[in-house]
């Protein structure tokens, strides 16, 4: 089983969702781009509409049946699992109905809950049940309903949790996207559970470089998730709030060159300062380069 804490850097996840359309081989070119990319992970959505849906919803909007087209099959899972791995990246998939969990189980690498499943301690406490680590999003929701799920993980043999936060607009507008809330999560809930470890991030639904960008230097998030589609023909693409391949690399590339400008906390010169240090003023006349320096000219 991989860790996904035991990483020195945030992780990428590139969510496919729906943007696979159906197509297998669709979804394999999504998962090389993200791998192009530079992102760490890809994560599917494996649902059953008429499972994922109450009839009422049927009978008031009949057309939410067309998703059904939507759905990724189960015997897929298998095989997109095996070439994710083959390309470097983690796999997970959010399961949306209580028999997907024992069927995802062999094949991911994490469980994912979403933010609208927040509620249903069922789903919790079979994901919990397998070990696996568990990421679960609290876009909508309140202070008691994230410990409330805790609550649940308690007695499971799982050992780590990451908390993304979200929000579950489709897409965010950069003024409701209150990352400040990564601080206070981590300020509650980082020891909520003795045993495990918790840590946290942000799942994004709003395409601006400057929030995930933000997310990670600011708030030091641990994991960050985002829809990605191929090139804009993805059935979710048109509600505005998947990435393309480009665009994530582009943001991928700037923390990976930020991460590298940290480097190391001790003060002194470094290799490309060297030949420079020969050519500061010398003590004795206040005039450049060094006497020594001076002597070799």
């Amino acid at each position: 089983m991989r860790s996904l804490l035991s990483f020195n850097k945030p992780l990428f996840v590139a969510e496919i969702s729906s943007n696979h359309n159906g197509d297998l081989n669709r979804c394999k070119e999504l998962i090389d781009a993200t791998a192009e990319a530079g992102c760490d992970g890809v994560k599917f959505q494996m649902f059953k509409i008429k499972e994922l849906f109450s009839k009422e919803v049927f009978k008031a909007k009949p057309e939410v049946l067309d998703r059904i087209q939507w759905e990724l099959k189960e015997d897929l899972i298998p095989e997109l699992a095996e070439y994710s791995k083959k390309k470097g990246l983690l796999f997970s998939c959010t399961p949306f109905y209580l028999s997907g969990v024992a069927v995802l189980d062999p094949h991911v690498d994490f469980f994912k809950i979403a933010s609208y499943e927040l509620l249903w301690k069922e789903l919790f406490t079979a994901c919990a049940s397998t070990g696996k680590p568990l990421v679960f999003s609290i876009g909508m929701c309140t202070p008691n309903e994230i410990e409330s799920a805790l609550n649940l993980l308690k007695g499971h043999p799982l050992k780590e949790i990451l908390i993304l936060h979200c929000n579950s607009a489709y897409p965010t507008p950069a003024k409701d996207v209150n990352l400040a809330v990564i601080k206070t999560l981590r300020e509650k809930y980082t020891d909520f559970l003795p045993g495990k470890v918790i840590d946290f991030g942000w799942s994004d639904h709003t395409v601006l470089d400057s929030v995930m960008l933000s997310s990670v230097l600011k708030y030091d998030s641990k994991m960050v998730e985002f829809h990605i589609d191929l090139d804009g023909s993805g059935y979710e693409y048109k509600s505005g709030h998947c990435w393309l391949p480009q665009q994530i690399k582009k943001v991928i590339s700037v923390l990976n060159e930020a991460r590298l400008a940290d480097g190391n906390p001790e003060i002194k010169p470094s290799p490309s300062e060297l030949v420079e240090r020969e050519w500061r003023a010398d003590p004795s006349d206040g005039l450049r380069p060094l006497l020594t320096t001076r002597a070799k000219i």
